[in-house]
């Protein structure tokens, strides 16, 4: 939840970006030390984890909502699979040092992840390469040691299902995507996109040449599946608040071009429904709050840390949102189940 770092001009321009995948772990890691999450990988991917500080309550807040918000979701679509006899594939897009195949593959669902493919710029990759190289903790969930493959100069990792793969998504998906995909991904599995805090810092017509090449790629397969999509990030940045957001952002050099398209959460399901996806929904993480986490859960938050600035939070929550949808490649009969693929609004409370 804190204001990505400046985009510096000059040889390393996309430094800040990068940077913001650290701002993201440490909050994360903040929240699993606070106890809103559990995450037991996540101290892996950090140097020096049990020396970082702790975040404010609001980072904590809004990292457990984001958090909670795509583990139920993702939950969902693994459940959905299992129902189906099917496997499926996650494409988790500017990866980062996100946790979620290791979390999968060492749950109840395991058995249903077919494969597992991050991607990101090569520095990234590299470095969060040599972290599982490291851990033992996380190269014991990808398998063997044999198993095990470091190539491209350090620059992509594979193991039996898990693949680490360098690119930069900005390019013509094409040129890109297609040759370090090819063999990888499959046209006849439900595969499920994830990107969290990439579109946004990515130009419109980018962003959607991107969601267009995978609606392409599953489109022309013999074998009918679904393909379905979850965006987290930024948006509604035209109101006074979000102004105070711009302009903190502007005076350190950074732009979100990916938010522009995006005033309303009414206009967030447009980035799929364009592309003929069958459905889509979005949700502030204001309402993910407000209506869908649990009274129990609330009430346990409440007695981890005081939160003076509630405030602050309901209106950083406004300008986050969740985004998911679908598209499916299947006779109706049987892409019914997927029509229910949602967050469930949490029931009243027992009197």
């Amino acid at each position: 939840m804190l204001p990505p770092l400046s985009r510096q001009r000059g040889p390393d321009a996309d430094g800040a970006i990068r940077q913001t995948d650290t701002d993201a772990a440490l909050a994360r890691l903040s929240a699993v030390k606070k106890g809103y999450i559990e995450d037991p990988f996540i101290t892996h991917l950090i140097p020096r984890a049990q020396f970082q500080p702790t975040r404010p309550p609001l980072i904590n807040i809004g990292t457990y909502v984001r958090s909670k918000s795509i583990d139920a979701l993702v939950e969902q679509w693994l459940e959905f699979c299992e129902q189906q006899n099917t496997v499926c594939q996650i494409v988790s897009l500017g990866a980062g040092s996100d946790t979620r195949f290791w979390r999968i593959n060492t749950g109840p669902r395991s058995h249903v992840l077919k494969s597992y493919l991050e991607l990101d710029f090569p520095d990234v990759v590299t470095r969060k390469a040599m972290a599982i190289r490291k851990s033992k903790e996380l190269s014991a969930v990808l398998g063997s040691p044999e198993s095990i493959v470091v190539a491209s100069g350090g620059t992509a990792l594979h193991s039996a299902k898990y693949h680490l793969l360098s690119c930069d998504l900005r390019h013509s998906p094409s040129s890109s995507l297609a040759p370090i995909l090819d063999g990888l991904l499959s046209q006849s599995l439900p595969t499920l996109l994830l990107c969290e805090c990439v579109l946004v810092y990515m130009a419109p017509e980018s962003s959607s040449a991107l969601v267009d090449w995978f609606v392409n790629y599953f489109s022309s397969a013999q074998d009918r599946s679904i393909l379905g999509a979850i965006v987290y990030e930024m948006f509604g940045l035209q109101d006074a608040f979000g102004q105070v957001m711009l302009n903190n952002l502007q005076s350190r050099n950074v732009s979100l071009p990916g938010a522009a398209p995006y005033p309303t959460v009414e206009s967030l399901p447009e980035r799929f429904t364009r592309h003929g996806f069958t459905f889509a929904h979005a949700l502030t993480l204001s309402e993910v709050r407000e209506k869908y986490i649990s009274h129990s859960e609330l009430e346990r938050m409440s007695h981890l840390e005081l939160l003076d600035e509630v405030e602050e939070l309901n209106l950083v929550l406004k300008h986050y949102a969740i985004t998911w949808g679908a598209k499916t490649f299947m006779p109706v009969h049987k892409s019914s189940l997927w029509g229910q693929w949602g967050l469930s609004i949490r029931p009243p409370p027992a009197p």
